[in-house]
């Protein structure tokens, strides 16, 4: 198997960046069977992402010209947050995940950032368990929700439990 590349993100990558994206929104999609996430061409979220951080901030997984991963960082005065990080579901699984936040994380530490967020859907234990075992160990912020209006076709299920209270995912 053919060495994977980090490298920096090419306009011409943009087609399959795109489809990155609409392979992440799927996965979305699929944990909270919820097929309207992300609308009808959520491959065109990933140029309003590409405009927000800019090309210099996302960064592919290269392997013999194909494009089997990304990864993006946010940095805003005093947030700087891994945004999206995607692997195509056939190469999961197989370290190019890793290699990928090696890469942010080392670009972080070259921009002097202290504090380095990510925020995987609560849904997704196997992200949150990779990151975690990746270093991501502390908690900043807890994105917490409540349904105002009738409920939705979103089927919550029960848990985790933090600091003693019961949460639905």
């Amino acid at each position: 198997m053919a060495e994977i590349a980090i490298r920096q993100y090419e306009p011409s990558d943009l087609e399959r960046c795109r489809m990155l994206w609409e392979e992440l929104t799927q996965a979305h999609r699929e944990m909270y069977d919820d097929l309207s996430i992300g609308g009808e061409e959520p491959g065109l979220y990933f140029d309003k992402h590409l405009s927000r951080v800019g090309p210099e901030r996302i960064w592919v997984a290269d392997r013999d010209g194909e494009i089997i991963g990304m990864v993006g960082l946010i940095v805003e005065e005093q947030k700087t947050e891994v945004e999206p990080i995607v692997v195509t579901s056939r190469e999961r699984g197989k370290g190019v995940g890793k290699s990928l936040l090696d890469h942010v994380i080392e670009q972080a530490k070259k921009l002097g950032v202290r504090f380095l967020s990510i925020k995987p859907v609560a849904r997704n234990t196997r992200a949150i368990s990779m990151f975690h075992s990746l270093g991501f160990q502390m908690l900043g912020h807890i994105d917490m929700l409540m349904e105002l209006q009738p409920p939705t076709e979103i089927k919550w299920k029960a848990g985790p439990e933090l600091f003693g209270r019961s949460f639905r995912h």
